[in-house]
């Protein structure tokens, strides 16, 4: 393949970057902002890719973020890309304070309480969870048993909290930045178009500059060759 690194990254160093991205979140960050106002749609599609981007990132769905908001997107005829960059707004900087804000909010719901130290116990019950489904997946080609048990803690006491909870802060959020996003988006292409005529006109003042040299330098030969 033409684009495929010549030296391979190694898992690790693979998994590093991608919690902590070279240059830091904030670089990372500055990257995607000025990508996404340079997509050629109109700021209200691009805004409604943000909108389902930034809303499927309160979702306990980890892994599956990008289907859902290109799926998403596509549903409310937003731009899918916006939608895919706008789900790194979940990152490890703000993962504390979405997961927080959904589990809180979903066990307010449906009226139950946050177990003290729930949120440092997030990841173990994900793994749990994972190794119980990768584990009954091997039961079914071998004589192993079947459990269910890390599966079922994780889905009552996260994953249908989190899914539930998620809702109002997503809405709120992506909501948010759907209504900050198209006024600056609407913003930066209006400029964006004045800096692209400003140079159409410099190079067409130019060229008719050169064209003018050429027929005065053509007129001059002609003089001189008359005489």
């Amino acid at each position: 393949m033409i684009f495929k690194r010549r030296d391979p990254k190694p898992t690790l160093k693979a998994l590093a970057d991608f919690l902590w991205p070279r240059g830091g979140w904030t670089r990372a960050f500055h990257y995607i902002k000025h990508r996404m106002r340079r997509l050629p749609d109109s700021p209200e599609r691009i805004a409604r890719g943000i909108w389902a981007g930034v809303f499927v990132t309160f979702t306990p769905l980890f892994g599956l973020h990008f289907v859902f908001a290109a799926l998403l997107a596509r549903l409310m005829k937003g731009n899918i890309v916006a939608a895919l960059m706008a789900t790194f707004v979940g990152n490890p900087l703000t993962f504390v304070f979405i997961a927080l804000s959904s589990l809180k909010t979903g066990h307010l719901i449906l009226g139950t309480e946050l177990a003290e130290g729930e949120l440092r116990a997030l990841s173990r019950k994900f793994g749990d969870a994972g190794s119980d489904l990768w584990q009954n997946f091997i039961a079914i080609f071998t004589r192993a048993e079947m459990d269910w048990s890390g599966l079922a803690i994780f889905s009552r006491d996260v994953f249908y909290p989190y899914l539930i909870g998620g809702i109002i802060p997503g809405l709120v959020c992506s909501t948010v930045a759907y209504y900050m996003m198209v006024p600056l988006l609407r913003a930066y292409q209006k400029r964006r178009r004045g800096i692209i005529k400003a140079k159409f006109e410099a190079l067409k003042q130019k060229t008719a500059e050169r064209a003018e040299a050429k027929r005065r330098a053509e007129e001059k030969k002609g003089s001189v060759s008359d005489g």
